[in-house]
């Protein structure tokens, strides 16, 4: 009977230990579950790939606040790239920039100010002045300027936002989700400049005049928690606390994003936890730098014979820890048939595919870092005087 009692002692013991590794997986699933427990609404994925890791009402319409100025900032980098804006370009602000409540950096009537010290405005101190006065230079007004906001809307293909102002101040149809926001923070992020602005803690406008104005970044996780670079918070007392942050490590990019929180303490805790996750369950592995050459454009009417096609971002795959698919990995480069010239600097011209195995993983965008230009009469006559000469020979 002992002898009984002890083997089923041990078979127990033994049940228990083997149960271990079982119980710890679930208690770490358990406790993913609640990595925003006091969220509204939140979402991490990682940026090259786009891959969701972990979310939580991610779809659902909620106030932006202040982070509607993600968006305003991908319009601004994007005028950048393609030679639209320069950071030395000196704006007059206007009176209704100037007017602007909320967060601001008080910009005056008719003071000039550079585009460069204007989005760090934007960036480190949420300028509501300084978001509008560069929306009226991009677009002639503001309401034009939101209206290219929902242009972009759509272009990313994005279901549940629509913006009303460039700001974030609150506003009736104002509205995004955790995921659109995620989505338009991966896009600014390929403007990879964007982040000598948002990794700034503390900086100054006017510096030395007696109307110098210290900037202090509202994203306190850039100076206190590792690998956070920016993006940008947001607070009104509709929409409460919210973060869309960024972080990298290594050569892995995360956007995490948390709306709604009770207290700016629990957003920062929050995006921390989704860093922390991120960064401990999952690497990537990096097959292009971003505007990497992986081909040559050639057109008989182009000013140039050759033009060198680029990637428009990091490319990347995700796996977890430990646990690499299998399959070989494939990239193929697809150039856009019938292409029109003039191309501008930055349009799109083809498409960088990756496939590991059957399954595709990636398609991301190729583009022409310089402008594509029309041959001039010249250009053709000789280039035919080349071919005829080739010919012949």
């Amino acid at each position: 009977m002992k002898r009984y009692a002890y083997i089923t002692g041990m078979a127990l013991f033994m049940s228990f230990i083997l149960a271990l590794p079982v119980l710890a997986e679930e208690q770490e699933k358990q406790a993913d579950l609640n990595l925003t427990e006091d969220a509204k609404a939140s979402i991490l994925l990682e940026r090259d790939t786009g891959d969701v890791l972990y979310e939580k009402n991610a779809h659902e319409k909620l106030p932006p606040a202040s982070m509607t100025k993600v968006m305003t900032l991908l319009l601004i980098m994007e005028a950048i790239a393609e030679d639209k804006l320069s950071l030395d370009e000196q704006i007059t602000i206007s009176e209704r920039a100037s007017s602007m409540g909320g967060s601001q950096v008080f910009l005056a009537e008719g003071e000039q100010m550079s585009v460069d010290d204007l989005i760090k405005a934007i960036a480190i101190a949420s300028g509501n002045d300084a978001s509008v006065a560069l929306a009226e230079r991009i677009a002639g007004s503001e309401e034009a300027f939101v209206q290219l906001m929902n242009d972009k809307v759509k272009e990313l293909t994005l279901e549940n936002t629509n913006f009303v102002n460039s700001s974030g101040l609150p506003a009736e149809n104002h509205y995004t989700t955790a995921y659109d926001m995620a989505m338009i923070a991966k896009e600014l992020l390929k403007y990879e400049k964007v982040i000598n602005y948002t990794s700034i803690y503390e900086d100054y406008l006017r510096k030395g005049e007696e109307n110098e104005f210290w900037l202090v970044n509202t994203n306190k996780l850039v100076r206190f928690y590792p690998y956070v670079d920016g993006l940008k918070t947001g607070y009104t007392s509709e929409a409460k606390f919210c973060l869309t942050a960024t972080a990298k490590k290594d050569d892995m990019r995360v956007v995490s994003v948390v709306m709604g929180a009770d207290s700016a303490k629990n957003r920062n805790a929050m995006t921390m936890n989704l860093i922390d996750y991120a960064f401990n369950h999952y690497e990537s592995e990096k097959l292009y730098d971003p505007g990497e050459k992986v081909a040559s454009l050639r057109h008989i009417q182009s000013e140039k014979w050759n033009y060198d096609i680029k990637t428009s971002e990091q490319i990347s795959l995700l796996h977890k820890k430990g646990e690499k698919e299998a399959g070989e990995v494939e990239t193929a480069v697809k150039i856009k048939e019938d292409i029109q010239l003039p191309i501008h600097k930055g349009e799109q011209v083809g498409t960088m595919t990756v496939k590991k195995g059957d399954n595709l993983q990636i398609e991301s965008p190729l583009i022409v870092e310089e402008n594509v230009e029309i041959a001039s009469y010249f250009t053709l006559f000789k280039r035919s005087l080349q071919n005829i000469a080739k010919y012949n020979q």
